[in-house]
């Protein structure tokens, strides 16, 4: 995994190319460094930070809604660049929401396929 941010100069925890397999789905990708980064909590990591944060699970709520604002406001503006960008990490705060609920990304997609039915 690199260390290029998600989120901020202090991100350091998002995948790249070099960090996906071919055969692995970018969300799995993600979801793995985001529970390692749960069980590990390296120091130098943002999402680390999250799972110890002082306001404990607020501090990833806040964020979650923080990145839903700013998507909402970039589809507003038309701008899709950066709806993609706030897409991106408004994705990625969801899952640190979902890993700190106990809940892991196949549940999340039992839940989709389950409203196609």
């Amino acid at each position: 995994m690199s260390d290029t941010p998600v989120d901020g100069p202090d991100a350091g925890d998002a995948p790249t190319d070099e960090g996906v397999d071919g055969d692995e789905d970018v969300l799995d990708s993600l979801f793995a460094t985001i529970e390692s980064r749960k069980a590990e909590l390296p120091e130098d990591s943002y999402t680390a930070s999250l799972f110890t944060h002082e306001k404990g699970e607020n501090a990833a709520l806040e964020k979650l809604g923080e990145e839903t604002t700013e998507a909402i406001l970039a589809a507003k503006d038309d701008d899709a660049e950066e709806l993609l960008y706030e897409s991106a990490d408004l994705v990625y705060h969801l899952l640190v929401v979902l890993s700190m609920n106990d809940c892991d990304i196949d549940e999340l997609r039992a839940e989709l396929a389950e409203r196609f039915k």
